[in-house]
């Protein structure tokens, strides 16, 4: 693909596998669907089903777990050219549980996980595309060892440098981490390069120190934030943009499982972004009912997520919406 990417992400691509049926625990499945997954290679399929041009940049083991995401990825139309793998480490599986009404719970297997191996030769490799790339797009499971969290750094800083727009969804897993305020320092040091942060109503306490979504979306917009979101489930989610704070509601779906909702949301947020602008200065410039507009697509996107098993299989096409 010689093409500008519309969105490269940076991070993680996981093995989920889901159960054959709501209401079980884990121990309980008789059988399992293994499924893309990873919130950074679940926004490129979004994306890419929603007709943008999407690479992933990250890590994945050297064996079939490996190879099954590569495969999968590239029947969704991904650019999977900087997805490296590796012996150093295996693909990390995640067993999801849901409930009867769709909320999921994760059992992570990632002990050496290959996505961790990460570092500046991946960011390095893919550095003219990513200089190209209208968004840069990262998250921060995979940023546990101090290579990956300088590379990705030294990522969105040329990136910022260079005018593009910068965006994360952390997606947080605090659990991971021996110690989360290890992360914190990262976002910390992120945000201000970072043009599109998208947080979850029950992460804007952990990185922006209150509970108050109006209060997270000041912080975000405080700390040079161009267009700040709080996602709020099924009530849709909340926008800060040029000092202005929008509410978009979510349609109303049949919910059959959670997972990639935010995913979701992301993936119809950046598409809509990088259709409309190039440059973080003219995305800066739109106006505020046109970024609205682009938060109520992306609340569709992320409805749609919600009424298949797994993160991408409810993830819709254009034709579709």
């Amino acid at each position: 693909m010689s093409a500008r990417h519309d969105v490269i992400c940076l991070g993680e691509a996981l093995v989920d596998f889901l159960p054959d049926a709501r209401g079980q625990r884990v121990r309980d499945v008789t059988r399992w669907t293994p499924c893309l997954g990873g919130a950074p290679a679940n926004v490129t399929v979004g994306v890419s089903r929603l007709g943008g041009r999407a690479a992933l940049v990250g890590v994945t083991g050297d064996d079939e777990f490996g190879w099954f995401l590569h495969e999968r990825l590239e029947a969704e139309g991904v650019d999977t050219r900087f997805l490296r793998h590796t012996a150093e480490g295996k693909t990390g599986l995640g067993f999801v549980s849901l409930t009867r009404t769709g909320e999921r719970s994760f059992t992570f297997y990632r002990a050496r996980a290959a996505e961790t191996f990460l570092d500046e030769r991946d960011t390095q490799g893919a550095q003219a595309a990513i200089a190209r790339a209208t968004v840069l797009h990262v998250g921060t499971n995979s940023l546990l060892q101090a290579k990956a969290r300088a590379a990705v750094q030294a990522a969105v800083q040329r990136s910022f440098d260079a005018g593009r727009i910068t965006s994360s969804d952390p997606n947080l897993r605090l659990h991971l981490w021996k110690d989360p305020a290890v992360l914190r320092r990262l976002l910390h040091r992120l945000v201000p390069r970072l043009a599109v942060v998208k947080l979850s109503d029950e992460e804007i306490d952990f990185v922006t120190g209150t509970k108050d979504v109006d209060g997270a979306l000041r912080w975000l917009e405080g700390r040079g934030v161009a267009l700040a979101v709080v996602t709020l489930g099924a009530r849709g989610a909340a926008v800060r943009f040029r000092g202005v704070t929008r509410r978009v509601p979510a349609p109303k779906v049949r919910v059959v499982d959670t997972t990639g909702a935010g995913d979701g949301f992301t993936s119809g947020l950046l598409t809509e972004l990088s259709s409309a602008v190039d440059t973080r200065a003219r995305l800066e410039r739109l106006a505020v009912d046109d970024v609205e507009g682009f938060a109520r697509f992306a609340c569709r996107v992320g409805s749609r997520a919600v009424t298949k098993l797994g993160a991408v299989a409810g993830l819709p096409t254009r034709e579709e919406l």
